[in-house]
């Protein structure tokens, strides 16, 4: 984990119609974070003005990223990513983009080279009448720093060259993956603001995929393999949380982004199925699961539910959470508490420090579900986003017959 140094940016306003007016609008632009030992990570966003406004669309695949907070003066340009401690400090070059892009961390903020140019594809294709197809179900390895395998599963529709889909691992997804086929390799990429990553394979027959690299934001990189396997399946045992000898309930308070406390033993919640959302704003997972259960709050929330996020953060800089954590309020509506534990994720006392009732929290997000009698009925490690597919679907049909269930109880 990573420790946020603040680095105060200027902001630059749009005074004059004519600054607008230099940038390409109402296009698609090709990005590259250019990683220093060679490798970039691509991207698409089109560049658009409503009502007058600068806005991004960052596609990832089927995903639409709408980014408004866009400030231009001159050739500059200045855009934060709605969700994210992430920003771009760029300048307008003719009809390209150079600048670096800005992500903060739990250690350090990481920094990385970026360049943009007018064009729709993420990668270039090379002919060839022997084009692979990689479309269904693999059982993946990922080589973690430790040198151990991490098991993962693939999946992979491709259309003609191009290919989408996504990673699964016991904890999570690494969402909207898009691509392509070009003869036997293999190239895929996100960026969503958290995450930036890019996959390079060789495709060596239709059953096995090798020489894999996993490269992510400014440094990490790491080998993964593949085998076609329609029944690849994952582990969930090492990465699972459970009430802990003698423990049924959860006993907490922690303040709200208001300053104002909040406790699971508060007349609001009594009587009530209590989803508990472990979460962090810097988790990318923890932003699909946040406009899942936003949205399902604001649906359900007459029926005798209630919902409460627990945030771990970067640090224990209050304000700087409850910024980061108020980007989360307002761009998925987040009617119910955010609350902010005081404990950096990276504290190896995290759990017994907030929830001590439980075994160790292990990744982000994780949830638990409380009856309407306070008791704890089910923990679970992960979430499977809508970038998913079919997961997402089987998740949110299985969160509803367990919620319905519970509120059906006397």
């Amino acid at each position: 984990m990573r420790i946020f140094i603040y680095i105060f940016l200027p902001v630059f306003i749009i005074t004059t119609a004519a600054a607008q007016q230099k940038t390409t609008t109402g296009v698609w632009w090709r990005a590259q974070l250019n990683r220093a030992d060679g490798h970039s990570i691509v991207f698409n966003f089109e560049w658009k003005q409503e009502k007058g406004k600068t806005v991004w669309y960052i596609r990832n695949a089927t995903e639409r990223i709408r980014v408004s907070d866009i400030l231009l003066k001159e050739d500059s340009v200045i855009v934060q990513m709605p969700v994210f401690e992430s920003q771009f400090r760029l300048q307008k070059n003719g009809n390209s983009l150079t600048g670096v892009w800005i992500k903060g961390g739990a250690v350090k903020t990481q920094i990385i080279p970026v360049t943009a140019a007018p064009g729709k594809e993420r990668f270039a294709v090379a002919k060839s009448i022997h084009q692979k197809n990689i479309s269904g179900r693999w059982s993946a390895s990922f080589v973690n720093s430790n040198k151990l395998t991490d098991p993962s599963v693939a999946e992979f529709k491709q259309n003609g060259n191009i290919v989408t889909g996504t990673f699964l691992n016991p904890t999570g997804d690494y969402r909207y993956l898009e691509g392509v086929v070009s003869g036997d390799s293999l190239l895929l990429s996100c960026f969503d603001g958290g995450h930036a990553f890019l996959f390079t394979a060789t495709i060596s027959n239709n059953k096995t995929i090798t020489r894999g690299w996993y490269y992510a934001g400014a440094v990490s990189k790491s080998e993964w393999t593949a085998e076609h396997n329609p029944s690849a399946s994952l582990p969930t045992e090492e990465v699972a949380i459970y009430l802990r000898p003698g423990e049924e309930r959860l006993n907490f308070t922690f303040n709200d982004l208001e300053g104002h406390p909040v406790s699971i033993n508060d007349e609001r919640f009594k009587n009530k199925v209590v989803i508990l959302q472990i979460m962090g704003s810097w988790c990318p997972n923890c932003m699909d699961e946040t406009a899942f259960l936003s949205n399902y709050y604001n649906k359900n929330k007459q029926r005798g539910i209630e919902v409460v996020a627990l945030a771990y953060e970067y640090s224990t800089d209050i304000e700087r959470s409850r910024k980061s954590l108020q980007r989360f309020q307002q761009r998925f509506n987040v009617q119910y508490p955010m609350l902010i534990t005081g404990v950096a994720v990276n504290d190896s006392l995290r759990t017994e420090k907030t929830l001590p009732q439980l075994t160790s929290i292990k990744f982000f997000p994780s949830s638990v579900i409380l009856d309407k009698n306070g008791k704890v009925r089910k923990l679970d490690t992960g979430f499977n986003g809508p970038g998913t597919g079919e997961h997402y679907t089987h998740f949110v049909k299985k969160f509803e017959t367990t919620i319905d269930g519970l509120l059906g109880e006397k």
